[in-house]
Order: C-alpha cells, then sequence, then structure tokens
C-alpha cells in the first residue's frame, strides 16, 4: 500500500461525526502526516474554533486549522473552485500529495492541488452518517458523536431550591425516570470534609473550589451521556447563592462563571414541604428567604435572556409529572444550528467511481 508524506482533508465538520473521524483516522494510518482545515461560513452557528477543538481532542495527532469561507460552493463554477482552492493553499504550510475525501469531488480538488485522490467509504456505507442528519436528529445519531459534540448537543437541567425543599429527590427521580443518573451535588459533599467541619467560618476560596468542581462534574455527564439530556442536582449558579449566603457577599468570579453556564431549564423545588433535619443543614430560619432570593436570581436571568425557570410542588411524584411535562419538548428539539452554505453542482462528479 502506497504510503504518503502529506494528507489533506477538508470540510465543514458541522458538526464532528463518526464518519469524519473515520475520514481523518484512515488519512493518519496512510500518510506521515495530515492537515485537516475546518471551513466554516459566517451564517453557521458554531464557532470554527469549537468544531477544531473538537477535533483536536479525538485527533490530537492531525494538525488542525481553521477559516471562513463564504464563497459559495458551486462544483460546477470554475471560478468557486478557484477560490476555495486558494483560500486551502493559504491554510497550508507544505505542499500535499494526497486528497481524502468520502464525496466525489475530490477528484477535482486532488487535481488541482497536484495530488492523489484517496477516497474512503464511498456513500458512506461504512459509517452511515452525515452532518445533515446529525444536525436534524442528533439523537438518532448520538452513537456516532465524539464527546465534546455530545456535551454541546445536550440539553441541561438543573434542580435547585433552598435547604430541604428536595432538590436531591427530584434530581435522582427525573434522571432515573431517563435511565440517567444525576449530577451529584459537590457542594454538600465538600460540607461534610472541609477542615474545621460546618462550624467553621466559610471563604471564598471554598466556593471557588465548589463551583470548579460541579462545573466539571456536569460537563463530564454531558460528554458521557447515553442520550441529549443532563440533570443536575445544583449548578454554579445555585453557588453564587450559597456564597451571599454564608459570607454575606457576591462573588464575582463564581458568578462570571454562572453566566458563561447557562443551561436549557431550571426547575425550582418548593418551599412548602416541612424542613427535614438530616445533620448537614443549618439554614431552617432563613429557608424561606434563601427561597425567595432562588426565586428573584432566576427571574432576572431568564428576563435577561437565560433559563426558563418554573418553581415545582406537590408530592414528589406530582413533582417529578411536572418536570417530566417540561423536559419532554427539549428531548423533542434538538438544539439549533443555523444552516450551512446550500451546496450546487455536485452532479458533476456523479458518475466518478
Amino acid at each position: 500500500m502506497t504510503r504518503y508524506a502529506h494528507g489533506l482533508v477538508i470540510g465543514k465538520f458541522y458538526p464532528v461525526h463518526a464518519g469524519h473521524l473515520n475520514l481523518i483516522r484512515t488519512g493518519l494510518a496512510r500518510c506521515d502526516r495530515v492537515t485537516v482545515q475546518v471551513l466554516g461560513s459566517s451564517r453557521e452557528s458554531v464557532p470554527v474554533e469549537t468544531r477544531a477543538g473538537w477535533l483536536r481532542a479525538e485527533l490530537p495527532g492531525a494538525h488542525v486549522v481553521t477559516a471562513l469561507d463564504d464563497t459559495p460552493v458551486d462544483y460546477a463554477d470554475p471560478a468557486a473552485w478557484d477560490a476555495h482552492v486558494a483560500l486551502m493553499r493559504s491554510l497550508l504550510d507544505a505542499p500535499v500529495d494526497a486528497v481524502l475525501t468520502s464525496d466525489a469531488y475530490g477528484t477535482e480538488l486532488a487535481r488541482r492541488l497536484g495530488a492523489t485522490w484517496l477516497r474512503v467509504d464511498p456513500g458512506r456505507v461504512g459509517v452511515p452518517v452525515s452532518g445533515s442528519a446529525v444536525r436534524a436528529d442528533p439523537g438518532a445519531h448520538w452513537w456516532a458523536l465524539p464527546a465534546g459534540v455530545r456535551a454541546w448537543f445536550a440539553r441541561r437541567v438543573v434542580v435547585l431550591g433552598a435547604e430541604s425543599t428536595g432538590t436531591t429527590t427530584l434530581a435522582a427521580d427525573l434522571a432515573h425516570h431517563h435511565g440517567l443518573e444525576p449530577v451529584l451535588e459537590f457542594g454538600r459533599e465538600w460540607s461534610a470534609e472541609r477542615p474545621g467541619g460546618l462550624a467553621a467560618p466559610w471563604h471564598t476560596a471554598e466556593f471557588d473550589l465548589v463551583a470548579r468542581e460541579q462545573a466539571r462534574r456536569e460537563d463530564d455527564a454531558a460528554a458521557a451521556t447515553p442520550m441529549p439530556l443532563v440533570v443536575c442536582d445544583t449548578d454554579v449558579l445555585a453557588t453564587t447563592l450559597w456564597h451571599e449566603r454564608y459570607t454575606g457577599t457576591r462573588s464575582p468570579s463564581v458568578e462570571h462563571l454562572a453566566a458563561r453556564r447557562v443551561p436549557d431549564l431550571y426547575l425550582l423545588t418548593g418551599d412548602e414541604i416541612p424542613f427535614v433535619q438530616d445533620g448537614m443543614r443549618d439554614g431552617e430560619h432563613v429557608r424561606h428567604a434563601m427561597q425567595d432570593r432562588f426565586r428573584e436570581v432566576l427571574a432576572a436571568q431568564a428576563a435577561a435572556g437565560g433559563a426558563p425557570w418554573h418553581e415545582l410542588r406537590g408530592s414528589p411524584s406530582e413533582r417529578l409529572a411536572a418536570a417530566c411535562e417540561l423536559v419532554a419538548p427539549l428531548l423533542a428539539r434538538p438544539r439549533p444550528m443555523s444552516a450551512p452554505l446550500p451546496q450546487r453542482g455536485a452532479e458533476a462528479f456523479a458518475d466518478v467511481p
């Protein structure tokens, strides 16, 4: 089998899927080095650097570069070819001697670059997936998505509330209803093991630790979830309020992290149920005031374009039923992605073997 010095793979990678990874892995197996060019248009809603990050995480051996390419895609137009290839050449640090594609346009691209065309999985028979199919129904193609793409598509639902309002119960019930495990609350674990115990004064650095660990757990769960859903028992926004509760001040660092991590839905557990002391709780006297603060903050962030929120009351089964009704539309709608540039003239290569 012929080995090549420098292979080229180009595409939108919108989003990255198993077919892309198969293409690039084939290049890495047959070429000394492989350059992958992520060529997106300004009308697409996922930044090219995000897509490049997905590829780099999966295939660190490839050299991944990015560019915006807003030239219309028309395989029958020589001027369009000239513009696209000129951009591709500008991104290369050395000539290529192999071009890898699944689609038949690879024969013309290889000719223009003076390279050999290596066609991989023609007709996508071996790895039956496409970017358009994933965009239309990511859940149906979950098997084909790498971890970073799963994390991007996953709908995130956060259950939160004041002490002893049933947040952990609802988060567990909702997650188990969908065959998942909830993202557990790290702050509770930290409270049990922190130096000095619950009686020691709290410090801002502790809340930074709790917020970062909670975010990490949520991201890890999103990357590994078997379906486009993550259910979290609290999140970084809640950590901002516990910082207020225990230090009497706001935390700019935790609030900054929370602002970058807006979920798809907040479920606030109601404070109409009796307070239960489990040995870890110390806020019965401020529980209703804390609940009011949760309502205030959730309403403010929603009004500013953040996540919608709903307060759920009643028995555990009633709360679960209401939560399932609210989550169902999220699962029915894939996370939106704007349409890529349309492609024309592909029939010019329809007969290429």
